[in-house]
């Protein structure tokens, strides 16, 4: 008995096209900084530019700062946040911060030198409403058409996730913490 032919997964209305993609990494679960990072690195080995912009990670040292710098000049990664925000408990100054961060990379998305522009943690900085979502979304709605856009973090908003071409959803089904593991280099950080 013969089984029969699967149907492609591609829609027969489908065709090649060069879009710039709005990607958006949400959820509980862990790998959301971590699946943009592959799509980064991804890019700077297709020698496409790369910047990412860190909304909440700040000072400290962790291991995609190291490797981005062995990817330039296809790959730069700006941390301008100042630490969680339970750790900061200054949201005057959280929000000038996260204000900073989204100047810099609006314009780095905007200015057309890069092909892939990460906005790491803004889920939560729009969340936590130190970010306006509707000046978000205006920006995203105008950018270059070939430029790529990621937005990472839990809570996305119901209108970054309206404007979005894809949205993952990461869910924790187990994590080490609970078992009072902490972060560890070269996994976490």
């Amino acid at each position: 008995m013969t089984e029969p032919p699967l149907e492609s997964p591609v829609p027969k209305n489908a065709k090649r096209q060069k879009k710039g993609l709005i990607l958006v990494h949400t959820g509980d679960g862990k790998g959301k900084t971590t699946a943009a990072l592959g799509i980064a690195m991804r890019c700077a080995g297709n020698k496409m530019k790369v910047f990412m912009v860190q909304f909440i990670k700040g000072a400290w040292k962790y291991g995609e700062l190291a490797a981005a710098e062995k990817l330039a000049p296809y790959m730069e990664v700006r941390p301008m946040g100042e630490g969680f925000t339970w750790d900061t408990k200054n949201r005057a100054r959280d929000i000038e911060m996260t204000e900073k961060a989204w100047a810099l990379g609006e314009e780095k998305m905007m200015g057309g030198e890069y092909e892939l522009v990460v906005f790491d943690e803004i889920n939560y900085v729009i969340d936590y409403q130190y970010l306006d979502v509707k000046k978000v979304v205006q920006a995203l709605g105008k950018k270059p058409a070939k430029v790529h856009v990621i937005l990472t973090g839990r809570n996305a908003h119901p209108e970054v996730i309206a404007i979005a071409d894809l949205v993952t959803e990461m869910k924790e089904i187990k994590h080490p913490f609970k078992e009072g593991i902490l972060a560890q280099k070269g996994i976490e950080f």
